[in-house]
């Protein structure tokens, strides 16, 4: 499946595939159902329906690795776009949104640290505003540091800002026990991006094991775990592990992707779990899609598959 990566990176870039993904009977089914739609009206929808099904909501504004100031300050703004619309519709106290830093910043030259701070900040207050969170996502290993750093400096004004880790890193467990303190909600998945053998696990059975390692320590921990799996295992796994350590619903939550195994979504929602939907919206969602294949080709697999059978 590696051979594949560099041929669909070369297909992220081209309007042409772009406009024929999108315009395909089944090429378009693969892209509304997993992306709602390019506009802040849709995802409001969008979110409007997951609520009404019980559901809660993250939403995702998408693109990243922004190296234009002017890219990143629309990205801001489409933001505090969102967060009104969500507050307006009254979703906000079951809506909130994620935010990649590398999109506000974070790898502007110079003082891109600086700038995704303040671009932050200035996010975290509107959702305080409106009545919401704001949770940081994780991206490739170069930018861990620097997030985490970010997230020391929002928590100072914005405490309830939540976090994300990734349990096929190696250095995750020590971020986990740093992080499962009173009032930290940390998001824990797998990863998606393909790092190196140096920083993380390449074996699918070793994320796993890091996976359940890292869920002990939040569900132990004082924080507030955020369980982001569609892996059936992992979701009675952390079921389990949640009775074994006291855990009442509504002190912990469960966490899938738009369009994937919605059923399960209704089905932990329905028990009484808090099962919070991700997401993403814009006009980078054609990038967004290709590159989350490219960056795990084994994800293509498990996209067409869901397509066969939503459950």
């Amino acid at each position: 499946m590696s051979l594949l990566r560099q041929p669909i990176l070369l297909l992220s870039r081209s309007e042409q595939v772009k406009k024929l993904v999108s315009t395909l009977p089944v090429s378009a089914g693969i892209v509304t159902g997993y992306v709602p739609g390019e506009t802040t009206q849709a995802a409001v929808d969008a979110t409007a329906r997951l609520v009404d099904d019980g559901l809660a909501v993250t939403l995702d504004f998408l693109g990243e690795d922004t190296l234009d100031q002017a890219q990143a300050d629309a990205t801001v703004a489409a933001y505090k776009e969102l967060l009104q619309a969500l507050a307006q519709r009254g979703l906000a106290s079951r809506a909130e949104v994620s935010v990649k830093l590398s999109a506000i910043g974070q790898a502007l030259p110079g003082d891109g640290h600086k700038i995704a701070l303040e671009n932050a900040r200035d996010i975290c207050r509107s959702a305080r505003n409106a009545g919401t969170t704001v949770t940081l996502d994780m991206e490739d290993h170069t930018t861990i540091d620097s997030t985490l750093s970010i997230l020391r400096e929002l928590r100072k004004d914005f405490p309830e800002t939540g976090a994300v880790l990734q349990a096929y890193l190696h250095r995750t467990e020590a971020d986990c026990r740093a992080l499962a303190y009173e009032g930290s909600r940390v998001r824990l998945c797998k990863g998606a991006y393909n790092e190196p053998e140096s920083v993380a696990f390449q074996d699918k059975l070793d994320v796993d094991k890091s996976y359940v390692r890292c869920l002990k320590v939040l569900l132990a921990g004082q924080g507030y775990p955020m369980i982001a799996t569609h892996d059936p295992r992992m979701v009675q796994i952390a079921s389990s592990l949640a009775s074994r350590y006291g855990r009442r619903p509504g002190t912990y939550e469960f966490q899938m992707l738009y369009g994937i195994r919605p059923e399960e979504q209704k089905r932990l929602a329905a028990s009484g779990e808090t099962m919070r939907v991700y997401i993403p919206y814009g006009q980078e969602w054609y990038g967004y899609l290709m590159r989350r294949l490219a960056e795990r080709p084994q994800n293509l697999t498990f996209f067409l598959r869901s397509l066969i059978s939503k459950k």
